[in-house]
Order: C-alpha cells, then structure tokens, then sequence
C-alpha cells in the first residue's frame, strides 16, 4: 500500500427511511463502532453519484441523496483502523428500499433505529455529529 499524498474525499449516506428511523451500519474498519454507509468518491463520479453507489454495494439499498448535511475532516484519526487523512462529505438520503443486503466486506451488521436512540448507542464520534446535525434541521 502506498502512503497517502492527498487526503481522500469520501461520502456518508445518514440514510432515513418511512418511519423516519435511521440505518447504521458495523465496520471492522471503525473498531465495531456503529456508523453510517460511505466510501471514496470515484474519479469521474460526483458525490452524489458516489454515495448512491456506495449504498448500494454496502448495504444493497437504493437512495437518493437530498442534501448535503454536514463537512466533516478526519485527520489521522484513531477512530479508524488506517491512519489516514479523509474530508467526509455526510448527505442526508432517502431510503427507496428499506431491507439491507451486507456486503459483508465493508459492512457486518446494519440496524434501522431512531435518530434519538441512536445517540444513545455506541455510534463512532463522526457519525454522531451527523445525527446531531440531522437532528438540528429535521
């Protein structure tokens, strides 16, 4: 593996279904912390290209990204099981299909849950500042 040059732009799906309940996901990659569907943004892609496919291979939903929610840097963050350099593009999405199919790769568990409880559960310090930020405009 190469050592980063630039820090990587990725995408963050807070995904909301019906019931107005939230998806968040498991990841080894994140120390078994609860988060929410993301990934890199591709070349040639757009952010809300990417975060439309990264749900799709993650957790096997269809979304459709409303807005961006939040910016968030993550610099050499212990949270995270590489040390890397990511700027977090975190959208608000609406779920189209509501039963996921993990990937079991990025992903090893996904739960739908309110926004409310959530902040109660064991969610990575990130994807608690998205929630708090959904929470703030919902």
């Amino acid at each position: 593996m190469t050592e980063q040059i630039y820090p990587e732009p990725t995408v963050g799906a807070l995904i909301v279904n019906k019931k107005d309940e939230i998806l968040l996901c498991r990841s080894h990659k994140f120390f078994g912390k609860l988060i929410i569907p993301g990934g890199h943004i591709e070349l040639g892609e757009t952010a809300e290209q990417a975060i439309v496919r990264e749900a799709k291979e993650e957790v096997g939903l269809d979304i459709e990204p409303l807005r961006l929610l939040l910016v968030q840097q993550f610099i050499y963050g212990s949270e995270f099981s590489k040390r890397k350099h990511f700027i977090f593009l975190d959208y608000l999405c609406k779920a189209h299909s509501e039963k996921p199919e993990l990937d079991n790769d990025e992903i090893q568990e996904a739960v739908w849950m309110r926004p409310e409880a959530a902040l109660a559960a064991d969610v990575d310090p990130y994807t608690r500042k998205v929630i708090e930020a959904y929470l703030k405009t919902a």
